[in-house]
């Protein structure tokens, strides 16, 4: 699996620079820093933390950011882009994370478990290295939004990434955790909307908080 994503490291960093991409990371990245709170001082797990573009937004506040990613290639990128601040990177695989329990204040993973079919084991191992008190938050591609039936649609004619994609709704992700979670979605509009047009549309479906954005992110708190 590693493999798969080795050759994205240009191709994924390039999407974010486009003008819409720029407003879709904003919009990934709010909601992200929002429901995982980061404060200076606390040490985070990132799995799955790719070129360590989101990585960059969470240590704006300080926090020491640990972050795992199973392509080498990847993680070459994020210690280049994080390289001189308080960033460990780690190669390894999130369903078997290779830290003690209890061993971070809070844990993160965005856009990582649709490239895992059983992402239950996965977000046990968040729970499990978090400490007492902490929090996890995970997102992925919800499968609700039509940039999912797009990209599944993108996968059964053959794209050598979407198609070992598993998409989920904003239910399946919470069921993924026995622990009460909440919920939110982002990126209501499609990727070939003019960025002002994309702007309204996007308040619009966080003012009246629709379940079919493309970004959907759940958070949890373990408490004991």
């Amino acid at each position: 699996m590693a493999r798969l994503f080795d050759e994205w490291p240009d191709t994924y960093d390039q999407w974010f620079e486009t003008p819409i991409g720029r407003l879709i990371k904003g919009y990934e990245s709010d909601l992200i820093c929002r429901m995982l709170n980061p404060e200076s001082g606390e040490t985070i797990l990132d799995a799955g933390c790719g070129t360590g573009i989101f990585t960059a937004d969470m240590m704006e506040t300080g926090a020491r950011m640990v972050g795992l990613e199973l392509s080498f290639p990847m993680l070459d990128r994020a210690l280049d882009r994080l390289g001189g601040r308080v960033f460990h990177p780690v190669q390894g695989d999130m369903v078997r994370l290779p830290f003690a329990d209890r061993s971070f204040h809070k844990t993160v993973s965005v856009t990582a478990i649709e490239f895992i079919q059983d992402a239950k084991p996965a977000i046990d191992e968040l729970f499990r290295v978090t400490r007492p008190g902490g929090v996890i938050v995970a997102a992925t591609l919800n499968a609700l939004s039509p940039w999912a039936h797009r990209r599944a649609k993108e996968a059964r004619e053959g794209h050598a990434l979407f198609s070992h994609a598993v998409f989920r709704t904003p239910e399946d992700l919470l069921r993924l955790s026995a622990v009460e979670g909440a919920v939110e979605t982002a990126i209501h509009f499609d990727k070939e909307a003019d960025p002002n047009t994309a702007r309204e549309i996007e308040s619009s479906g966080q003012k009246h908080r629709l379940d079919t954005g493309a970004f959907v992110a759940a958070r949890w708190e373990k408490l004991k």
